[in-house]
This record gives structure tokens, sequence and C-alpha cells, in this order.
């Protein structure tokens, strides 16, 4: 079995698969410092939680945009299954993808991960709303290729800024409000925060949609992606799963490769 790493500024999912099939996912919170042995503490848990051992483990492999997480990872894999993990990079992909940007080394692989995963589970042209520490927009063009997108502060770092910067302004927490006009300070902030990211995800597909000549197929991903595609009708479907496909994806690839070889 496959445990896939996808390793993101907020949070870090760890999944076990069989063949093409998700056994177990688990999503923890990223701590950059955390140890090779608390990983090895935190993951025996989460797989005997679910009827799993690590010597079902034969491979690993990861995406990662967090490179101070990286060497933690690494001894926890070669500690624990005797297995060096595959690091993703733009060169793993691009035999399965093309990627059409100026410079592809610069492409987060877990955007990468979601074209690879929109190419084999959903039509295109697509939009990939990614709503993470950043929220991103990955367009794959009608022939399968990433084309690159648009990257935007994220919500809940937009929510930390107001906090952070004007004294007066609370924390808030992301919800969707009744309405858009706010009769106290955090039903305004709640407004802002909800009603004004759909304004910019509508806006910002549509112009995507006038560059590409044709509407495209939106998946939303992401922990809020459930929450904002609530309040707008552009978005198509909600996969929170989305970039472990491309990742189950990719390790298919990879097998089908060797075996022809």
């Amino acid at each position: 079995m496959l445990l896939a790493i996808d390793a993101g500024n907020t949070n870090i999912v760890f999944a076990v698969i069989d063949g093409e099939s998700l056994k177990a996912s688990w999503r923890v919170h990223t701590e950059s410092t955390r140890t090779a042995d608390e990983y090895t503490a935190l993951l025996v848990r989460l797989f005997e939680k679910d009827g799993l051992s690590f010597s079902q483990i034969s491979d690993v492999m990861m995406s990662s945009v967090v490179p101070d997480a990286n060497r933690h990872l690494n001894e926890f894999s070669e500690k624990n299954f005797s297995i060096t993990p595959v690091i993703i990079t733009n060169k793993t992909v691009s035999p399965y993808l093309e990627i059409d940007i100026d410079k592809p080394e610069e492409a987060g692989t877990d955007r990468l991960m979601n074209a690879l995963a929109v190419c084999s589970h959903y039509q295109a042209p697509a939009v990939v709303v990614d709503f993470g520490t950043s929220t991103n927009f990955d367009v794959i063009s009608k022939s399968g290729a990433f084309r690159g997108g648009i990257l935007a502060p994220g919500v809940n770092l937009s929510a930390s800024a107001l906090h952070a910067a004007a004294a007066k302004l609370p924390r808030v927490d992301i919800s969707k409000p009744e309405k858009a006009i706010g009769a106290n300070t955090v039903e305004a902030m709640r407004s802002g925060l909800y009603w004004g990211y759909i304004g910019m995800i509508e806006g910002l597909l549509a112009r995507i949609g006038d560059e590409l000549g044709e509407k495209p197929f939106v998946i939303a991903t992401g922990g809020l992606a459930g929450i904002y595609a609530d309040g707008t009708e552009m978005i198509d479907v909600v996969d929170e799963t989305l970039t472990l496909k491309g990742l189950i994806r990719l390790y298919a690839l990879q097998k089908q490769k060797s075996k022809a070889a």
C-alpha cells in the first residue's frame, strides 16, 4: 500500500491507498518543527484507529509546499518503513501532465496534483478553486494542460490580518451570513470575509471564462470549499479529496510505466 503525504502550509493530509482505492485519510495541523518521533506517535494512533498497520506500507509519496517539514517527514518514513519518500516535483509530474507556464519549477505540487486529478475525474476546461492558506484558481485547458492561474490571500489569512492590524477588530469564525449588511462589527466582518470572497470568486471565474472563450467546469476543494460553494452557483462540484486523487493517479501512472519498461 501507498502512504501519500500532502503537506500544505495549513494542514498535512496523510492517506493510505491500496491500488487506486483510498483506505483511510487524516488531516493534521501543519507544524514544521514536529519531529519524526512525534509523527510516529501520531500516525501509530491514527493507523490503529482505522485497523491499519505500518507493516502494510510498501511505498511513500509526498507532495509538499513546506520545505521545513520535509526533513522530519523523510526521517519518519525512513525510520518506520525503511523507505525514502518519492518527493513530487514538476519533473515527476511532467511526463503525465503538460505544464504550460513560463517557469514549471515554480508551480506548487499541490496545484499540479489538482490538475492531474481533474484530467482523470472531471471535464475540461476546468478551474480548481482551492481554499487553503492562499485561495488558488488553477486553470486546466480543454486539452488537459495546466495553464497556471491566480493566487489570492486565503480566507483565514485575511481574517487573521484584520484582527492583527486593527486593535478593535475581533477574531471571527468563517460562516455564511444571512445578509450582506452587518448591523455590528462581527456581522460586518463576517460579511466581508464571506460575501467579499464570493464576489472575488465569481468575478475571477468570469474573467477566466472570458480568457478561455468558454465556461469552465469549476471544482472547489480545501477546508472551506463547502461553505463557499453554498454561496454561488458558479461552483459545479466540491471535492475535498481532489489533491489526494491526483496523488493516487500519479502513483498508478508511475506503476504502469515501470511495468511497461
